[in-house]
């Protein structure tokens, strides 16, 4: 039997590797082109799947008009980005660049122990003392590694700089994610056709695994993350607290990493009781504990078959989202990342011939 070079002529060989050569620079020359705007689409999409869900309800409760529904969507999201998200960034921007210019001098402000810690009953005076040596202690030890974490100020401002960038990504993501809203069934159908000639006998398990896992961390990870950030931040502001966006920046990245927020509001709790009256100090510690524990109540609701991604994954989502995109990375990275490790789960399982679990609708 004669090989395929035996077939082809010299001639035909060259004509082929012509076309592959052509179509190997349109592929390359395609995804150069439309890089810089790849986070940008790949977030409205994710946006328009969390979304759909409301969408589809708010269509019908319109009698069947889904661009009505979309641009009232669109406009509530708007709403939110331009409004607490937009002022939670601004305030987290502005700590960071405070913190960098810190680490720039080499003086970073601690707050010492307060005297009227020494007041307090039972643990007051104990309290006081070992504040007071952990305060000394980590001004001694700051000093000696100052010089070390000069060169962080650097990374710090540049990426205070990238928030802004961010921000635009964002309102622009929104607005797309309201385009294709009205679109969701022919997409739906796209990319049901472009999976079945990959995966035929899976496409539609995946398609749905796919969209649930979206779902999953969209909502219940960084959906939650984000009321949590807000809220906190608010609780902060309203308690006078430096750096309170900075804070509460860092309250969204432990949310979202599922450490929790805990680590964060206890410290801010012990520093409001130092400074505040008993009445505002009691309120904001019932505040701050709800939001510490509201994703306890928030993630059984928006998370129909929970996460079964695991939180390391989570965590290199994050890491490695936001150093290839930037802010908008932050949480692209962790629901890209968690819907490939779905997918690769349910292969090997498939491959396997493990009994495979029927994805739900969230």
């Amino acid at each position: 039997m004669k090989t395929l070079r035996q077939l082809l002529s010299a001639e035909d060989i060259i004509q082929l590797l012509i076309r592959l050569g052509l179509l190997a620079l349109l592929i390359i020359w395609t995804f150069v082109i439309i890089r810089p705007f790849v986070s940008i689409l790949t977030w409205s999409a994710v946006l328009a799947v969390a979304f759909f869900p409301a969408f589809s309800w708010l269509a019908k409760l319109l009698g069947g008009r889904p661009r009505t529904a979309a641009a009232i969507l669109t406009l509530i999201a708007l709403g939110i980005v331009l409004g607490p998200a937009a002022w939670l960034g601004v305030s987290a921007v502005e700590g960071v660049k405070d913190l960098a210019s810190q680490l720039g001098t080499g003086e970073l402000a601690l707050q010492p122990a307060p005297e009227r810690v020494k007041t307090w009953p039972l643990i007051g005076p104990q309290l006081y003392e070992l504040w007071d040596q952990a305060y000394t202690n980590i001004r001694a030890v700051l000093r000696e590694i100052a010089p070390y974490l000069k060169p962080l100020a650097g990374p710090l401002l540049s990426f205070a700089g990238d928030a802004g960038l961010g921000t635009l990504q964002f309102l622009v993501s929104v607005l797309v994610s309201g385009i294709l809203l009205p679109f969701g069934p022919q997409l739906v159908a796209v990319t049901r056709g472009f999976l079945a000639r990959i995966v035929p006998e899976q496409s539609e398990h995946f398609l749905a695994l796919a969209g649930a896992t979206i779902r999953a961390v969209a909502q219940g990870v960084i959906g939650v993350a984000i009321i949590q950030a807000l809220l906190a931040g608010i609780g902060f502001k309203l308690a006078d607290i430096p750096s309170a966006g900075l804070l509460a920046f860092v309250v969204l990245l432990l949310s979202i990493v599922q450490i929790g927020p805990l680590i964060v509001l206890l410290p801010v709790i012990i520093w409001i009781w130092t400074d505040k009256d008993v009445t505002t100090a009691l309120l904001l510690t019932v505040f701050l504990v709800l939001v510490g524990f509201l994703d306890n109540i928030l993630k059984p609701l928006v998370m129909g078959r929970g996460l079964t991604t695991p939180t390391l994954v989570i965590l290199i989502g994050v890491i490695g989202g936001t150093l290839a995109h930037g802010i908008i990375g932050l949480f692209i990275g962790p629901i890209i990342l968690s819907v490939a490790w779905e997918l690769a789960a349910a292969w090997i399982r498939i491959d396997s011939g493990a009994p495979v679990e029927k994805p739900t609708s969230g």
